[in-house]
């Protein structure tokens, strides 16, 4: 079992920064790929950014791509996501999630693990 507990969401003006971070517990996450996936009211969850397991390649939504930026950190068996020029479109609540290896990377389907989300809002 992995538990994840993420943080770092809050209210900001358009343009600004946040960082999100998520801890896990339970497990290493250098096991697993790591995703962020966020869902606003009334829309589906969607992919917003993940890192593979040990080698670290990541991948991005289009709506995200140069904007955000996903690491890890093993040692502190934790992931980040740093948001930069945030838009009203990005408000939702953010989750992140632990996947198996051997799945699609993308695809929520694919994560077993998630934390409860923390809520981002991004005013106009």
């Amino acid at each position: 079992q992995v538990q994840l507990v993420e943080s770092g969401g809050g209210l900001v003006q358009a343009g600004a920064s946040l960082r999100l971070s998520c801890a896990a517990s339970g497990r290493t996450i250098s096991s697993y790929h790591m995703g962020w996936f966020r869902q606003a009211p009334g829309k589906e969850r969607e992919f917003v950014a993940a890192i593979r397991w040990g080698g670290g390649s990541t991948y991005y939504a289009d709506s995200v791509k140069g904007r955000f930026t996903i690491t890890r950190d093993n040692a502190k068996n934790t992931v980040y996501l740093q948001m930069n020029s945030l838009k009203p479109e990005d408000t939702a609540v953010y989750s992140c999630a632990a996947a198996h290896p051997s799945r699609v990377i993308a695809t929520p389907a694919s994560y077993d693990y998630w934390g409860q989300g923390t809520q981002v809002t991004v005013s106009s």
